[in-house]
């Protein structure tokens, strides 16, 4: 039986299945929200799946709940990994419905699934909070502004957290990875030397221990994840 459990947002994406088989190898509970049901998502042993819309209040409030909700496995730790890319073109050339746009994939559920998961990780005694954000957000490249805010918002977002709630035992830690080798991103970049990329399981393996009690005296770092890109 599971003692802790920790939410992954995100969690059917590249990083997010590698993030999701890491933790349950190391023995947690892991509850995975997801916009709508898909193929793949039936239950499986040490993962719960429900449908959440994270943009919207009352469904990170639901998420969150539910991994909140056994009280032998209460909730230790929250990794947000959901968001998305948009290339928009040169910043005269963006409206600004697409530069929200990317406010609202990146930063807003990552927003309020820790604004509602705080609570909870105060009233176990303490907990981790592991964001991702992006090699962009400190090293911005032309043609994607709203995704370069977006993720450095992310990045200050996850400080602030780590500031905050220092004294109440909760941490807040951000991963930065570069092109991560997923076959979404290497469908669309077919002619890059993909052996620069970073492996999802590599960044899953520095999430899980940002999540756990071998990174207790961390909190507040930004730690690159680029491999050899």
């Amino acid at each position: 039986m599971a003692e802790r459990s920790v939410l992954v947002t995100g969690g059917a994406g590249g990083l997010g299945g590698a993030a999701v088989a890491a933790f349950v190898e190391a023995g947690w509970r892991v509850v995975v929200p997801e916009r709508e049901a898909r193929p793949g998502s039936e239950p499986a042993a040490g993962v719960l799946r429900l449908v959440a819309d994270l943009s919207d209040p009352a469904g990170a409030t639901r998420a969150v709940e539910v991994a909140a909700g056994d009280p032998a496995a209460p909730l230790r730790a929250v990794v947000n990994l959901i968001g998305g890319y948009a290339s928009e073109g040169l910043v005269h050339e963006t409206p600004i419905e697409v530069f929200e746009r990317m406010l609202t994939v990146n930063l807003r559920p990552t927003y309020l699934v820790t604004q509602a998961a705080l609570p909870h990780l105060v009233a176990a005694g303490g907990g981790a909070v592991v964001c991702v954000s992006a090699r962009a957000a400190v090293a911005p490249f032309a043609g994607a502004a709203g995704y370069v805010t977006a993720k450095a918002g992310v990045l200050a977002f996850a400080n602030a957290v780590a500031v905050e709630y220092r004294p109440r035992n909760v941490r807040c830690n951000t991963v930065l990875p570069s092109v991560i080798d997923t076959p979404a991103n290497r469908a669309a970049q077919p002619d890059a030397d993909h052996s620069r990329w970073v492996a999802p399981a590599e960044i899953a393996s520095v999430i899980r221990f940002l999540a756990s009690e071998e990174s207790a005296p961390t909190s507040g770092a930004t730690v690159p994840v680029y491999g050899r890109a």
